[in-house]
């Protein structure tokens, strides 16, 4: 075993790996968006490919795909690691002051960066915190502050949240945003147009921040629970019971019609099934990674995202990958062009997925990690 293999195995004895795994299998799905491959899929003659393409995006409105667990899951993976990094911290003498003031910069941190992708595209200054920085930016600081708190006062203040934001959509009494449930004709899409001066914004609502608050504060009880005394088999029936508990509330407030899964606005029903997934999730890799000791070696595949995800997520937001896109499609143009467009964009994506996650391999064994 080489020196980097037995630094890697060192550094994953001394952490939870499946919190490392998670976060960085998100990271690589995420990236894969800018590919186009999903795309690909999505528009191939195989009904199976087509199936899987839809699945890797968003409901239209009332429903849930696999992609639309995605931003929850790194949500969620976020405040799992918040504890475990505190912790860390402390053991390595600084204060609880520092520690905190060092969460304070890193949720401005991510709101000046999701704001500046946010003028990108309009390509001039706009209000709007509808991504995922923007987002966490919030999520993250209050599940920081309420760390410290009882598990049920944790839970409470997340149930809590959920319930006053969806009796604010229900009942907000503006003529034209007082339709809950109505694309651009609710309490989201009202706030939207205020904070960007527009008559007709986004249909993602900035007010998702709220809601969303629920999947880090869940996420940081999970990461108080791995930390704590409690056996493997304690831990992961705890977890299977909330997540379980999670999509019978999310699924079962849309069957019966009372509240209706909708990511784009983050309904309380849309909270409770994606957070209810999120811990599945996170018990099937603490179960596996562990618990049973597998996948360990296979794991670092993606834990060398993880380990980078925020500068690898901001290399593709300002178009690192389409620039790679660029570079390769003369290449498989001049020589597979013989398969047809489909294939030469399936073998562009791969390769531009593949030297992303080579730049975070590459930065990983040259210690390189940008953190904020």
């Amino acid at each position: 075993m080489n020196k980097i293999e037995t630094s890697q195995q060192a550094t994953l004895s001394q952490r939870v790996a499946s919190v490392d795994f998670f976060r960085g299998f998100t990271m690589f799905l995420l990236i894969g968006e800018g590919t186009r491959i999903y795309n690909s899929l999505r528009t191939s003659d195989s009904a199976v490919f087509q199936f899987i393409g839809t699945q890797f995006s968003h409901h239209r409105w009332n429903g849930l795909h696999f992609w639309d667990l995605i931003q929850p899951f790194f949500m969620f993976i976020v405040g799992v690691a918040i504890p475990l990094a505190v912790s860390n911290r402390l053991k390595r003498g600084h204060s609880q002051k520092s520690i905190t003031g060092h969460a304070i910069k890193r949720s401005l941190l991510l709101l000046l960066f999701g704001t500046w992708l946010a003028w990108i595209g309009p390509g001039k200054i706009v209000f709007r915190f509808q991504n995922v920085l923007a987002q966490l930016s919030v999520t993250y600081i209050i599940a920081y502050f309420l760390m410290k708190k009882s598990y049920s006062f944790q839970l409470i203040f997340s149930i809590l949240l959920l319930i006053i934001v969806d009796l604010a959509y229900r009942f907000f009494p503006v003529e034209g945003f007082n339709h809950p449930w109505v694309a651009y004709e609710n309490l989201g899409a009202w706030v939207n147009n205020k904070i960007e001066g527009v008559d007709k914004s986004s249909i993602w609502a900035s007010l998702n921040a709220l809601p969303t608050t629920a999947h880090t504060i869940w996420g940081v009880l999970c990461g108080k629970l791995l930390m704590s005394d409690k056996t493997h088999g304690e831990k992961i029936k705890i977890m299977v019971i909330a997540g379980v508990s999670g999509l019978v509330i999310g699924y079962s407030l849309d069957w019966l019609g009372i509240t209706p899964i909708i990511k784009k606005i983050a309904t309380m029903s849309f909270v409770f099934a994606s957070g209810g997934w999120a811990v599945l999730a996170l018990c099937f890799s603490y179960w596996l990674i562990d618990v049973k000791k597998k996948f360990r070696k296979g794991s670092m595949f993606f834990i060398y995202v993880g380990a980078n995800c925020i500068f690898i997520y901001l290399f593709c937001q300002l178009g690192g990958d389409s620039i790679l896109i660029r570079t390769f499609n003369p290449i498989f143009n001049t020589f597979f062009s013989w398969g047809g467009e489909k294939l030469v964009s399936m073998l562009n994506g791969t390769a531009t997925w593949i030297t992303c996650w080579y730049l975070c391999y590459w930065m990983y064994r040259n210690r390189i990690f940008i953190k904020i």
